[in-house]
């Protein structure tokens, strides 16, 4: 008997288009299931294939069977992540980004996965967390189940995504086939088959859940005006309104508390830098920890600078004689200025995106750390613990409980406010003192984004994945 989840690569459409002044071909592959079992539409995934690998052909070195298998999402806030397509036009999607990766000989595979807003028809949630990471296992399956059929090499698979999609995409890399999604993932009726990646691409990640608002007080303890954006979605555009503020004066009491919380937490990981010297910080938040953040800053800023950028537009940024000879940490942090309230992910009204997300199936959104749990400002509930610990990248890196990928490229913009410079840096860090390859940068006046730089991103991949 046939497996519903069976390839077929008999039935597909094929475009040609011109990316870069080059002209593509390929054969695409839409709406195919990936579970057995799906609760939602969504649970689809489009592939799209060089036509040149059907007719024995080589693109940029690849074949059929060497081809490197991209996996980007189209996940934002934890929100539904639809599976994409060229030509796109949803403000989420990253159609440009699939035609480009088809052009450098990748084989695409856009997966749709669930997310925190999602109900069924009784009215009940189904997006909630583990939901997102979940579907995205079980497209990996699928892909990995028909090894041999589906075009491109199932051991080069490489995650990309930004923000929640960036920690989509890392907590792929680091929960490889982790015993905790193994329930969920049967009762979607997942492909009999692994889930662990070769690469992960990650842009500004949104993770590390339950010591973010304490990194984020690190950070901005002190700055009490917040600025940010309200997104509206009119005609399939996005439309960005400033909006600014103040920290009230219940927020400005509870900031440096969850400040002082984080010391303890980043000297607990026990993380070193590339000669092996301990990273800390003092009680008061000072320390080698911080040093190296201001010494990458202080990289991005001279490479900018280098290549004819004004860094001098933000303030602390010293420069003598083409050189950039100091970053001065709290000058530079009021010029990129405060997003976010306190605490800034696990809001006491439960109004935030990432109590949402830790929502259940008949509750809309709960507290996921105790600090806000014992401040909350409205009737609530406390997720549990493991739940929370299991969508974090850092709990696989902590203890051996899954197969973690080798290769990771983890960006964060410079001018980037949606979380701390210190949530990449202890994920980037960790990696490598776990014996992980890591490209890590804070690229200079990028904001919270990603997909900015593919011709590097491609190359890296290229470097990881092209036949010697």
């Amino acid at each position: 008997m046939t497996s519903p989840l069976r390839f077929d690569d008999t039935t597909y459409q094929s475009a040609t288009t011109t990316v870069d002044g080059v002209a593509v071909t390929y054969r695409y592959f839409t709406g195919l299931t990936y579970v057995a079992q799906p609760v939602d539409d969504i649970q689809k995934l489009n592939v799209f294939v060089p036509e040149a690998y059907f007719n024995g052909q080589h693109v940029n070195g690849y074949n059929r069977v060497s081809a490197p298998i991209f996996m980007p999402n189209t996940v934002g806030g934890y929100m539904p992540g639809p599976r994409d397509y060229p030509r796109n036009s949803q403000p989420f999607s990253r159609g440009e980004t699939i035609l480009k990766a088809l052009k450098q000989g990748y084989v695409v595979v856009s997966a749709g996965v669930r997310g925190r807003t999602q109900t069924n028809f009784q009215g009940e949630y189904i997006g909630k967390a583990p939901a997102f990471i979940v579907d995205m296992k079980a497209a990996v399956r699928y892909v990995k189940f028909n090894a041999g059929r589906l075009p491109g090499d199932p051991d080069k698979i490489i995650t990309n995504g930004t923000s929640a999609g960036g920690a989509t995409s890392a907590l792929m890399g680091a929960s490889g086939n982790a015993d905790f999604f193994d329930t969920p993932l049967l009762a979607l009726g997942a492909a009999p088959a692994t889930d662990d990646v070769f690469a992960v691409s990650a842009y500004c990640p949104i993770h590390n859940l339950e010591h973010a608002d304490a990194a984020y007080e690190w950070e901005f303890s002190g700055i009490y005006q917040w600025h940010r954006q309200k997104i509206r979605v009119v005609n399939n555009r996005r439309i960005c309104t400033p909006v600014h503020g103040k920290l009230t004066p219940a927020e400005r009491r509870l900031s440096p508390i969850l400040k002082a919380d984080f010391s303890g937490y980043l000297n607990e990981l026990h993380l070193t830098d590339d000669i092996g010297r301990p990273l800390t910080l003092t009680p008061e938040g000072n320390g080698s920890f911080k040093d190296v953040i201001i010494a990458q800053l202080r990289q991005s800023a001279q490479e900018a600078l280098t290549a004819g950028v004004d860094v001098t537009k933000y303030a602390g940024v010293t420069v003598v004689a083409g050189q950039v000879t100091d970053l001065n940490w709290d000058r530079y942090l009021r010029s990129i200025t405060r997003m976010k309230g306190v605490p800034a992910f696990d809001t006491l009204d439960l109004s935030s995106p990432e109590a949402d997300l830790f929502g259940s199936r008949l509750v809309a959104a709960k507290h996921f750390t105790p600090f806000a749990q014992d401040h909350t400002a409205v009737t609530s509930q406390l997720a549990d613990a493991d739940l929370v610990a299991a969508i974090d990248p850092l709990t696989y890196l902590l203890k051996p409980q899954s197969h973690i990928a080798q290769h990771w490229r983890i960006r964060h913009g410079a001018a980037d406010r949606d979380t701390s410079f210190a949530i990449p840096m202890i994920l980037a860090t960790k990696l490598k003192n776990n014996g992980k390859d890591v490209d890590f940068t804070f690229p200079w006046a990028t904001p919270h984004s990603g997909d900015y730089d593919l011709p590097e991103l491609f190359s890296w991949i290229d470097n990881l994945c092209q036949p010697r």
